[in-house]
């Protein structure tokens, strides 16, 4: 059994020689241990520290390409390099290496393809009440849309096994955590959070620049998500709201009419017959977005068997 361990990279030549001194080269359960780097377009020497701090590869971009996409990047490659299980870490020692094996357990148990890390927020000195309290909500909205029990979301910490990591597709350019867990609960992936420990700060977010920034990217993100993967249902219901409000709209033209004052309220005729017509069409976007998006379930099961045959030879049935 190999074990790949991956960190994303930007601009991290100060801070990720800690990181690498805490990773394990033994974890239980495992013949082969290895490091993955994944320099995602540094303007330092990023690449030369991993690799003289003992890294086993290294991924380089020559532009930086984001978060999500380095991650993807980096499981693309631990799967080529034969890995059975793939755990992610961040680059800045948020993370407490030693609880590697916590994650890695359950899926050599056999209980999940797929493991959170979830820290313990409320005692996170470095986290704001603000920070606390917006990481419990976007968590709270992650398991309403994906279905599944993860306390801690946004945590980065996580081990998948190599059949889950095939199936995973990332579209928003911000970050990975939140849609990979509403894929997992969707494609039926089996998901399990684990509690980990922290260390102290080594740097300032990348993510969280400030809080209204925060918040607005956090909203954007969860908004997108939730329209490429609940699309039927968003679309519905907008347009459901839409043509409610016009019937309603409709109803007191048509009391106004027979009440004899129907001349006067000709405005709300029109604006009936508006929005009417804009939550029709919006329905019928609907069931349009729903037919998408089964076109993307079947071209992400194409996809995922033709990873299988290129990095495995196995032809499924």
């Amino acid at each position: 059994m190999k074990l790949i361990i991956q960190i994303p990279c930007y601009n991290e030549a100060d801070v990720l020689p800690v990181t690498l001194k805490e990773l394990p080269r033994e974890v239980a359960g495992f013949s082969s241990v290895m490091w993955l780097v994944i320099n995602d377009g540094s303007t330092d020497n990023t690449a030369e520290v991993a690799k003289r701090h003992g890294a086993d590869h290294i991924i380089s971009f020559t532009k930086n390409q984001g978060l999500a996409k380095g991650f993807i990047a980096g499981l693309d490659a631990c799967i080529r390099l034969g890995a059975d299980v793939i755990v992610n870490t961040d680059a800045d020692n948020q993370y407490r290496a030693a609880d590697i094996p916590l994650l890695t357990a359950p899926i050599l148990a056999g209980k999940a393809d797929v493991v959170i890390g979830a820290r313990p927020i409320d005692e996170i000195e470095s986290f704001s009440l603000i920070k606390k309290m917006l990481q419990k909500i976007g968590s709270a909205a992650v398991r309403f849309l994906s279905k599944t029990n993860i306390p801690d979301a946004p945590s980065g910490f996580r081990a998948m096994s190599r059949e889950a990591a095939m199936r995973f597709n990332v579209f928003n350019d911000y970050t990975y955590t939140l849609e990979t867990i509403i894929q997992a609960g969707q494609k039926n992936i089996a998901i399990m959070s684990v509690p980990v420990r922290v260390n102290g700060v080594l740097r300032a977010s990348r993510l969280v620049k400030s809080i209204p920034s925060y918040i607005k990217l956090s909203l954007v993100t969860l908004i997108r998500i939730f329209v490429v993967y609940k699309a039927f249902r968003f679309f519905m219901s907008v347009g459901l709201l839409v043509f409610s409000a016009g019937f309603v709209v409709g109803l007191r033209f048509i009391y106004f009419y027979f009440a004899g004052a129907g001349s006067g309220h000709i405005q709300s005729l029109i604006l009936s017959s508006i929005l009417l017509g804009i939550g029709f069409q919006t329905m019928l976007t609907a069931f349009l977005a729903d037919l998408l998006a089964v076109n993307r379930r079947l071209m992400e099961e194409v996809q995922y068997r033709v990873k299988a045959m290129e990095y495995t030879g196995v032809h499924l049935p």
